[in-house]
């Protein structure tokens, strides 16, 4: 039985009753705040919130009946009593953490519920890596629901992954007690084309009772219609105000993101504060966050700020990262306000702009105060099968990363993935590059184009596969890998030294996975990640002060980006347009096809 369900419901319900009616002492009140409604959208002053066995009583003028010797009272002394902060839409192996990490790392700032998609490890491990990731969640003093990973692979016959979800799995996970949903549809061509298995995915989630995920990359959103006939609720894939408007128009949830490397609120944001679309339709989440931003920038209170920042008023903000989010998973009456019979969930701040998270409330017990973290956490280990997943087939050399011209060519014009700084689709871009005398195309930083390989880890193949990437900056000998690539999650390596990708590889393969930077054959920063490749079970700050070494090293290499690294980790994403690299080869992903890395030789 989830821990949810806090106690049984009709014991639950009489003691609430007699709470608010002022016959029975509260387990805590919170006195004298000022009450962020986020049904009425309005902030009442004087207000005190009763609280009984982990959910909200009473919420009025005066809660002094309420109060017996054993009650814990909370001076709000007119602080805003802000519902706990909900992420719609996230996935925990970005953070490069474990649930519970992830955790300890997001609650202080405010994140009472996250709604998470571990298609990550799901590529990697399968139902059984799903599983840890549930049963774990299941074990958090927060709401962590689980959304069951629809798209692995996620682009069939253009990628090799380490495991398959099939509709069996979506069904059997469907019984679970802590599944809320399906996860990102990502294979949108597939649904827009009546694909057997992944209307077969959706069918078995919508027999549940439960929410279908969406992920529409295309541009072109003629295809849009297609695809929400399909059953996918809600999208986050999302770059300009046109998308926005055009998913809440065919009844979807538009999820907009701020995630490390995802800037996409602004861009959107003006439907509502522009164009006056009805902001309930509208939902804030963060897809993907690294553990240095989590600790040095925040969770989810990063994201409201910023979206208030970009002109949205702090109410319709707060709504869109609370109850609207509630609302779309038919939640409202367990969470996402402060009203009675919720969950008592609540942040406590003296200023909805600039939004300081001073004590932090989940499930009826004070779990964070200031930056601290106060309540108890799950010992989950995760088991040692989960720690062997990279498996290369053998060590790697220099040569592996040859990229072979045509015979007797003196020059080429290649293709190139474009890096778009702050965005998730690349550019599909061509450059002509010269032939050395033996025989092999290299990188150009006149051009700043350098090498990438997909290394095979999953079946230990010992197979690379090579290609031409822009954007990074890199201006000296050095490599860039990781077994962190959505969504396949092979090995990427971005170089300009075919010596350090290779010392680069082979460092990740003897770790057991992670990132690591090295340059003129020295290794400059590693984050190890030894579950899946994916995650550390070391606290947040340990794995953050590593990232940011990480980050560190790539800009001493002459990488400028922001967030790099996550841009790097997407590279193999071959669902979002428009150039991508998997093991199989170059993939245009305007139209899921592979291409040759050549367009035409000299």
């Amino acid at each position: 039985m989830s821990r949810f369900a806090l106690s049984s419901w009709p014991d639950v319900t009489a003691e609430l009753i007699a709470v608010a009616a002022g016959r029975a002492p509260a387990d805590m009140v919170v006195r004298g705040g000022k009450w962020v409604n986020v049904h009425s959208r309005e902030v009442l002053d004087n207000t005190d919130i009763a609280i009984k066995s982990g959910r909200f009583a009473y919420c009025g003028p005066d809660a002094s009946a309420m109060i017996g010797p054993d009650t814990r009272v909370i001076e709000a002394a007119g602080r805003f009593m802000v519902p706990g902060l909900c992420d719609a839409h996230m996935h925990i192996e970005s953070g490069m953490l474990t649930v519970t990490e992830f955790v300890r790392a997001v609650a202080p700032h405010g994140t009472t519920t996250m709604f998470v998609d571990p298609h990550e490890v799901a590529n990697v491990l399968g139902l059984p890596g799903v599983r840890h990731m549930h049963d774990e969640a299941l074990d958090q003093p927060v709401s962590v629901f689980v959304q069951m990973p629809s798209c692995v692979p996620s682009a069939p016959g253009l990628e090799t992954t380490g495991a398959e979800i099939t509709p069996e799995d979506v069904a059997e996970a469907m019984t679970w007690p802590n599944i809320i949903g399906l996860g990102e549809m990502m294979n949108f061509p597939a649904v827009m084309n009546e694909d057997p298995k992944m209307l077969a995915e959706i069918a078995a989630t919508q027999r549940a009772g439960k929410v279908v995920g969406g992920h529409y990359a295309s541009p072109d959103l003629n295809g849009l219609h297609a695809y929400a006939a399909g059953g996918p609720a809600d999208d986050h894939e999302g770059t300009c105000e046109a998308d926005a408007i055009a998913r809440v128009r065919l009844g979807m949830r538009s999820m907009m993101r701020l995630g490390s490397a995802w800037y996409d609120i602004e861009s959107q944001i003006t439907a509502i504060t522009e164009k006056g679309l009805d902001s309930r339709n509208f939902i804030l989440c963060t897809d993907d966050c690294h553990s240095g931003t989590l600790v040095n920038e925040g969770h989810m209170n990063r994201v409201l700020r910023h979206a208030i920042e970009c002109g949205c008023d702090p109410l319709v903000a707060i709504q869109m990262c609370s109850i609207n989010t509630a609302t779309h998973f038919g939640l409202e009456r367990e969470l996402g306000s402060i009203a009675p019979g919720r969950r008592a969930d609540m942040v406590l701040t003296s200023d909805l702009r600039s939004f300081p998270v001073e004590t932090v409330i989940a499930r009826g017990v004070v779990i964070a105060k200031g930056s601290e973290m106060l309540a108890p956490m799950p010992d989950y280990t995760w088991p040692q099968d989960t720690r062997e997943t990279v498996r290369m087939g053998k060590v790697l050399a220099a040569d592996d990363f040859d990229i072979k011209a045509p015979i007797g060519a003196r020059g080429v014009t290649a293709r190139v993935i474009g890096v778009v700084e702050n965005q998730a689709p690349t550019r599909a871009l061509t450059a002509r590059l010269g032939v050395d005398d033996f025989g092999l195309v290299n990188s150009d930083a006149e051009q700043d184009v350098c090498q990438i390989a997909v290394v095979e880890r999953h079946k230990g193949t010992g197979a690379v596969t090579n290609a031409l990437v822009s954007g990074f900056g890199y201006n000296r000998p050095c490599a860039v890998a990781s077994t962190v690539a959505h969504d396949s999650h092979q090995m990427i390596v971005v170089g300009t030294s075919k010596a350090d990708m290779a010392a680069s590889a082979n460092h990740l393969g003897a770790i057991g996975g992670g990132v690591t930077v090295w340059a003129e054959g020295k290794e400059l920063a590693t984050v190890p990640l030894p579950i899946a490749g994916l995650m550390s079970d070391a606290p947040a700050a340990e794995v953050a002060a590593a990232a940011d070494q990480m980050v560190a090293a790539m800009a001493a290499c002459g990488c400028t980006l922001n967030n790099a690294y996550m841009q790097h980790s997407l590279l193999a994403l071959v669902v979002i347009p428009s150039l991508r690299i998997s093991d199989l080869g170059l993939i245009d992903v305007t139209t899921f096809s592979k291409v040759d890395l050549f367009t035409e030789t000299q």
